[in-house]
């Protein structure tokens, strides 16, 4: 059943979006703020709020009953990186009422080119994304409910972060976590908005249960073999951008009560190399594992868990997919990585230092990453690096 541009959509970080981060960044009550009646959709629009959104509802999309709708409903964005702080602020700005934005990791120099969000305070800081954007969002729009939380996104606390949203938006970096949100959202029959970008080239696509394609639909299995990232093939700014707009508009649309007009096609992108392509998602697989046979094996809490190795300061990462065997380039992923740190390789693996890290590589997909005994940082740098 229809891939679409698998190995180009592969290469635009398919799963190497934003780094996998995952922080949950919830807009925390403020008090002079009626939480209660927003989460039950009962927020009114008194004259401060039609003037702040008086725009947006004179827009013929959203109007009146749109925003209250917007005011009403609740987000949860996964990754808070290039895409999901475009994300972030953009819907805090509409006054979408409640978010909860889940990301791992912390900001650093080289995400201040492309990550809206933050400034250089935050990176001179180390501060986690989720800490630092909740803190960033409370300036931009007080009257919204934000959580921050800093997480690495698994199947144990997937029911906890991920639950009772009416919209789940992808800012990942990595197909694993993708498969994962895929899996919740399809048995739980939340929408949710997949989104990539690297270099110059990215796409976008809402997935809405039982109604369109699910993610293993389009691609029933990850790219084999290292994958390029941000890090590795670079990234313009104005393609995160793009394709962040694009899944903001989609939510826009679903959570303003005008989900039927959002259409199940695929949105590709090359800002550098010039066009713009949308096309109709391919139909329902039948034999789909997740949407048509229902079996979510991206929520077994036992999946490819990082194992921490005892007294090493060090976790093992498994990079492989199930039963389905995994080769890497060790050559090519070598290439990509000399001007980032010390890199030595040979056909059994390969080892890579950026301080204060070693990471050794096999070829089958393992990793272990020293420096560490945090699996969500272990994690991270693995996708950072190595991507998939």
């Amino acid at each position: 059943m229809g891939r679409i541009d698998f190995a180009r959509a592969a290469l635009l970080p398919d799963p190497e979006v934003q780094r996998s981060t995952f922080v949950t960044i919830a807009f925390m009550d403020p008090p002079d703020l009626d939480a209660e009646a927003l989460l039950d959709g009962k927020a009114l629009l008194d004259e401060q709020a039609r003037e702040r959104y008086s725009r947006q509802i004179l827009f013929p999309g959203i109007g009146a009953e749109g925003q209250k709708a917007l005011l009403g409903s609740r987000v949860v964005i996964v990754g808070c990186g290039a895409l999901g702080s475009f994300h972030a602020a953009a819907l805090a700005r509409a006054g979408v009422g409640r978010m909860t934005i889940i990301d791992r990791d912390y900001v650093e120099p080289s995400n201040l080119q492309r990550q809206w969000l933050f400034e250089e305070s935050d990176a001179a800081e180390a501060l986690p994304k989720a800490a630092a954007a909740e803190r960033r969002l409370q300036r931009l729009n007080s009257s919204v409910c934000v959580r921050g939380v800093i997480a690495d996104l698994t199947a144990a606390n997937a029911a906890e972060l991920l639950g009772g949203c009416d919209l789940i938006l992808d800012g990942t970096d990595n197909f694993e976590t993708r498969y994962l949100i895929n899996d919740f959202a399809v048995s739980r029959a939340i929408p949710w908005i997949y989104g990539a970008a690297v270099g110059s080239y990215g796409l976008a696509m809402p997935v809405f249960p039982g109604r369109s394609a699910c993610l293993r639909c389009v691609y029933p299995e990850p790219p084999g073999g290292a994958q390029p990232t941000c890090e590795t093939a670079g990234v313009l700014n104005v393609i995160t951008s793009m394709v962040a707009s694009c899944q903001v508009a989609d939510a826009l649309k679903l959570l303003s009560g005008h989900g039927h007009e959002v259409e199940p096609r695929i949105t590709r992108v090359d800002l550098w190399n010039g066009g713009m392509r949308q096309t109709a998602a391919p139909p329902r697989d039948p034999d789909c594992p997740a949407c048509a046979r229902r079996e979510f094996i991206y929520l077994e809490e036992t999946r490819r868990a990082p194992i921490m190795l005892c007294g090493r300061n060090a976790v093992q990462i498994d990079g492989r997919d199930g039963e389905r065997p995994s080769h890497l380039d060790l050559e090519g992923l070598k290439a990509r990585l000399q001007a980032l740190g010390e890199v030595r390789a040979n056909e059994f693996a390969l080892r890579f230092r950026v301080a204060p890290y070693e990471m050794t590589v096999f070829a089958d997909g393992r990793a272990i990453i020293k420096g560490t005994s945090d699996p969500g940082m272990a994690r991270s740098l693995y996708a950072k690096y190595v991507g998939g």
